[in-house]
């Protein structure tokens, strides 16, 4: 079973986030989305962003290029978002991040664009998946700045990569096997700003899913995030009895 939540969180007055899952026998989808602040219709763009992924991967009977799958279901988002702003001029310029994960027997992959998170927890780690397409990871990227300068950096939210804007979007891809992997992460950069990876590690580890979405929510409040808040979390290899808590 997955778990999710999204939250306004303590400053926004517009949740421009948006997750979606679709999960049946033969395949299982997770999307998060966060729309650019400061951007018209955010909060159109990132249910696009989800609601066209989703559509396009769920009534698909064949999955033998997990990567083109995923690939074509983002571009075709894209497209959808793009097109929508190009006949409204209310919506012109909005965009989004977007990470997914399509999951088919013991086959992953995860896709991303912008700085929303994926994150992979086995028994003893937490790792982060994805790499953030912002500004402030292009300078950590060229030794202009460090990794603990990067957390407070002030423009730590500008992103160099995002659906929509673009006709054309590339799309960061990982592929890997579920086998070890207790739990998968995707969320906004609301949690990430504020919540380390070994704080999200210690709550995945010892919540069910529903409760550590929460409690990741809860936590990233109480830190004083001045985003909105989106987490999805569900397993990977699927081993009932096996006990990470030890």
């Amino acid at each position: 079973m997955f778990g999710f939540l999204s939250d306004i969180g303590i400053s926004r007055k517009l949740n421009e986030d948006y997750v979606g899952a679709y999960e049946d026998e033969l395949k299982k989808i997770y999307v998060v989305a966060d729309g650019m602040g400061g951007h018209n219709a955010g909060e159109i763009a990132s249910k696009i962003a989800v609601d066209s992924t989703l559509d396009y991967i769920k009534n698909l009977k064949e999955f033998e290029n997990l990567e083109n799958i995923l690939c074509k279901a983002i571009k075709t988002a894209n497209i959808d978002i793009y097109n929508k702003a190009k006949v409204n001029s209310s919506m012109a310029g909005m965009g989004t991040t977007i990470t997914a994960c399509l999951i088919v027997k013991d086959r992953l992959v995860i896709a991303n664009v912008g700085d929303s998170s994926c994150f992979i927890v086995k028994r003893n780690n937490i790792t982060k998946i994805t790499k953030d397409h912002s500004l402030v990871q292009q300078l950590v990227d060229s030794g202009s700045i460090t990794e603990e300068e990067a957390v407070n950096h002030p423009n730590k939210n500008i992103i160099t990569r995002a659906l929509g804007t673009n006709e054309e979007v590339k799309v960061d891809l990982f592929t890997m096997s579920t086998e070890g992997i207790f739990k998968i992460i995707l969320c906004s950069d609301g949690l990430t700003n504020v919540v380390n990876r070994h704080e999200i590690y210690d709550i995945i580890i010892k919540n069910n899913n529903d409760d550590a979405c929460t409690k990741l929510v809860e936590l990233s409040k109480l830190k004083g995030s001045k985003d909105n808040i989106s987490v999805i979390i569900f397993e990977g290899e699927c081993e009932n009895d096996r006990d990470y808590t030890k």
